[in-house]
């Protein structure tokens, strides 16, 4: 199918970012000037806020961020589909295709189209109660990361026929070989089918990727319609940040083109809040009382008018608007989310002309240009709606494109991709929580009409108040189509499903630099942010409340112990003396896990102490096998049990049983007890907790047995990034909500978390040899639990008359939390203890709290609570324990 309906402006859309920034497209090698004007056809640039990349290449056939013919749009994936059909041959009957959320989900329904015979499934990012995902992968510089696969029939990702992924752009590659991987693990294939509009990797993300291929025996090919590189300067991330910030802080230059008076709306400064400057303003000569809030082209807040039933509405902005409820073939799903035949795409192909003589009804006689805007995930139904729109000649000029979740400057320049932007708030109840979304190069655009096009899952009130109230100043008329959501395993769904009121949704997790230290995709925390609230008292009043009135160690919070000078360097002397050490266990708790537990684990990390172990051993993942595995931290309090909403979600999000449980070590094994209790309710998970150092014998899955100085057990939140100990506190944490924690901003000059990891991690390398011999040797081993900890716990609370196990803290980890947290008696230290003892030795000093040294203890040292003086002393239950 030949690619028609392109219009190439004059002047090429990346000008304005190449010129101040020097990002250039190159061609293959061998091309010359050829290959870079076919990048240059297909792509243009802007800017967006993005730690590691400041540049975005924007599809001019894509149908996302650029309005374009609905026939360009399907023939750019249409024609890759047979490519691809020609390269497999009678194995494309066979084929499985699969694309990825949000952008791709249109792209890979055409080039299933242009395969021919092969099932269609996209990923997705909304959760669906009730379905388990088939797998789930990362995609770490997304605005969201997380992606789902939620086949209504699992089968249909068991086969063993090739598979053929559909990005809209190959950059780095990072995220095909997570989804390849992830999917090999459960169901091997011996080929796979890498499908783009455009390939943009380096030579060394070429490399990379042979040498995947090798690695699974598989063999990779890649399909695109151009291939090049993009060529950045050195500093360009920096200079780009800051060519954002000045936009955002004075909004853009004046126009060089007299672009306003062409139609199109200067973008403008966003007063209202929004991260990203550049917002669409009201068109030239429009009432700004009709626009959003200051002209910035958010959207009004006017309550919806008319009927909901489907015909003509008043619009909240002032000016026509009309609603359909398309009349849907019966069993066709609303896109690929589910999974989408060939027998369904025979069935919408029938149903198409009728479905545009619906939408032409409404739009009156001759409406001039049309824009079709799809939403998100939904541009499939949109785009076929569009093009059958376009065939039926029912408009003059018919263009498609969607909102998206993406923040991108917008900046009013011939020679910038971005021109103007729309800003509302989500309608669809998002499990991500509330946000903004965006319609880019809708503003000002001359059209007549704009038919916005949703599924019935996102036909709210928000959506008229939203979307909608926006579109109304720029455009003579709206039309809203409404999709019937397709309800997986209902046959024959009704024309209309009703919205519902959803199940109480979860935030997405929080990330630094908002909430930790830690760079956004080292750890997602399924926590609340409680920074605001005034949880911290001193040990003494906290915990003399904790004994007078049964209170919960987890209702508040220690005050965070600040160390001295000399501390500080004791603790920078152990990190220098232990990193290898700690390098050695990181490896070979990681190893063992990627050959026992899954190829592709998601680590859950026990906050806090847990969390440094889980960001290295993702370290160790991406430096030693290019993996880059999803890692979150989750609330456990002992005798409350662990953070079931945050369980809610990762089951939402990921298979259960590719979840793995860290810790950073054992003491006696309350945790790991806790753990196995609290999981006994929820099915799919894997209770058993995998470690850094199990001195107490308590798992099977560990880096080292030995009780050695964690350097990460010397100090609290300004070694963990920056984030306290969790919250459960009924007042602050309700039903639905995760468990809490806190941010402290404030010890920012402190912090160490980066530092840490970063030491740590430099010894990887050198450490390799070693834990590749050692986990052979695991491997092979009985790692049987011994619980010999348990046993020396017990015979030390007889031995010195304290009779309650709750009050022997053993190993360094918990010794140093004693001293920390909690109001000490003395510390037992396992004779000619070296240096690992330095820092307890200091603490304990500081407090006057006596060091006996003895024989045969099993760990390195323990600390003990007086029965006589039980303030920090908790039990099982996790409230103090009642003095003796």
């Amino acid at each position: 199918m030949a690619m028609k309906g392109k219009t190439i402006d004059a002047q090429w859309s990346g000008t304005w970012v190449a010129q101040r920034l020097g990002v250039r497209l190159e061609g293959p090698e061998g091309e010359g000037p050829q290959g870079a004007a076919r990048l240059a056809e297909l792509l243009g640039l802007a800017l967006r806020r993005n730690p590691k990349r400041a540049h975005l290449l924007v599809s001019q056939v894509l149908g996302k961020h650029v309005p374009q013919s609905p026939a360009t749009v399907y023939a750019a994936g249409y024609g890759l589909g047979e490519r691809v059909r020609e390269l497999l041959g009678d194995r494309a009957a066979c084929a499985l295709v699969l694309g990825y959320a949000e952008t791709a989900t249109g792209l890979g329904h055409c080039v299933a189209d242009g395969l021919g015979a092969a099932p269609y499934l996209h990923s997705t990012r909304r959760p669906v109660p009730g379905m388990r995902p088939a797998g789930g992968f990362e995609e770490a510089h997304s605005h969201a990361t997380s992606h789902l696969l939620l086949p209504e029939d699992p089968k249909l990702l068991a086969g063993d026929g090739p598979l053929v992924l559909v990005d809209d752009e190959f950059s780095t590659g990072n995220t095909v070989l997570n989804t390849i991987r992830d999917l090999h693990a459960r169901h091997p294939r011996r080929h796979y089918v890498v499908v783009a509009l455009v390939d943009m990797r380096s030579a060394a993300d070429r490399d990379r990727l042979t040498a995947f291929a090798a690695e699974l025996d598989a063999r990779v090919d890649l399909v695109a319609l151009a291939s090049g590189t993009v060529s950045l300067p050195e500093g360009v991330l920096a200079r780009g940040q800051a060519l954002v910030e000045e936009h955002e802080a004075h909004g853009p230059a004046e126009p060089t083109d007299g672009a306003a008076s062409a139609g199109v709306v200067r973008a403008r400064g966003d007063r209202a809040g929004d991260p990203l400057g550049g917002a669409a303003g009201a068109a030239a000569g429009d009432d700004p009382a009709r626009a959003g809030s200051a002209g910035d082209g958010r959207a009004a807040s006017t309550p919806a008018a008319g009927d909901p039933a489907g015909d003509p509405a008043g619009d909240p902005a002032g000016g026509p608007c009309v609603r359909v409820v398309l009349e849907w073939p019966d069993g066709v799903p609303d896109g690929g989310r589910h999974g989408f035949t060939p027998g369904h795409r025979e069935a919408l192909e029938a149903a198409l002309p009728a479905l545009a003589r619906q939408v032409a009804a409404r739009l009156g006689e001759r409406p001039g240009r049309v824009l079709v805007l799809g939403n998100e995930e939904l541009m499939y139904a949109p785009l076929r709606l569009a093009a059958a729109l376009e065939e039926s000649g029912a408009a003059d000029e018919v263009r498609f494109s969607s909102t998206t979740r993406s923040p991108v400057l917008a900046v009013d320049d011939p020679g910038y991709a971005i021109r103007t932007r729309l800003v509302f708030p989500a309608h669809d109840a998002p499990a991500d929580g509330p946000g903004d979304r965006y319609a880019y190069n809708v503003a000002g655009a001359g059209f007549d009409a704009v038919v916005a096009v949703v599924d019935s899952a996102g036909d709210t009130p928000g959506l008229h108040t939203g979307l909608l109230a926006a579109l109304a100043p720029h455009t003579g008329r709206v039309v809203l189509a409404v999709v019937p959501s397709y309800a997986p395993g209902i046959p024959g769904a009704p024309h209309r499903q009703e919205p519902t009121m959803p199940e109480p949704t979860l935030p997405e997790p929080l990330r630094g630099p908002a909430f930790s230290s830690y760079a956004p995709e080292d750890v997602g925390w399924l926590l609340q942010d409680l920074s605001a609230v005034e949880l911290e008292a001193p040990t003494e009043e906290r915990e003399e409340a904790i004994q007078a009135g049964g209170a919960h160690y987890a209702e508040s919070l220690p005050v965070e112990y600040q160390p001295s000078e000399r501390y500080q360097t004791l603790y920078q002397d152990a990190l220098a003396a232990s990193a290898a050490r700690v390098a050695r266990a990181v490896g070979t708790v990681t190893e063992t896990v990627l050959a026992e537990r899954s190829p592709s684990p998601v680590l859950v990390s026990l906050a806090r102490a847990g969390t440094p172990v889980g960001v290295l051993m993702r370290r160790w993942a991406a430096a030693r096998h290019g993996l880059d595995l999803p890692h979150y931290a989750v609330s456990i309090v002992r005798g409350r049990g662990i953070d079931a909403n945050a369980l809610r979600w990762l089951a939402a999000h990921h298979d259960p049983a590719d979840v793995v449980f860290v810790d950073g070590w054992t003491g006696k094994g309350a945790i790991t007890r806790e753990l196995r209790e609290a999981l006994a309710g929820f099915e799919g998970f894997n209770p058993e907790i995998v470690v850094l150092a199990d001195p107490g014998a308590c798992v099977e899955t560990y880096g080292t047995r030995e009780d050695f100085l964690i350097p990460s057990a010397c100090l609290n939140s300004t070694v963990s990034g920056l984030v306290s100990r969790t919250v459960l506190r009924s007042d602050l944490v309700g039903p639905d909500d995760f468990h809490g924690a806190k941010f402290y901003r404030e010890l920012a000059g402190a912090d160490v978390s980066g530092a840490f990891v970063d030491a740590v991690a430099a010894r990887f390398d050198e450490v390799a040899e070693a834990v590749d011999a050692e986990v052979k040797e695991l491997l092979a081993a009985d790692r049987t639990p011994t619980w010999v900890g348990w046993a020396a716990v017990e015979r030390i609370s007889e031995e010195y008359g304290i009779h309650d196990v709750n009050l022997v803290k053993p190993g360094v980890g918990e010794t140093t939390r004693v001293l920390l947290r909690r109001v000490p008696w003395k510390i037992l230290a396992q004779r000619g203890a070296g240096s690992d003892l330095d820092h307890v030795r200091l603490l304990a000093g500081q407090r006057g709290v006596p060091v006996e040294e003895v024989d045969d203890l099993p760990y390195t040292c323990v600390g003990l609570i007086h029965p006589r003086f039980t303030r920090g002393a908790t039990g099982a239950d996790g409230k103090a324990v009642a003095a003796k």
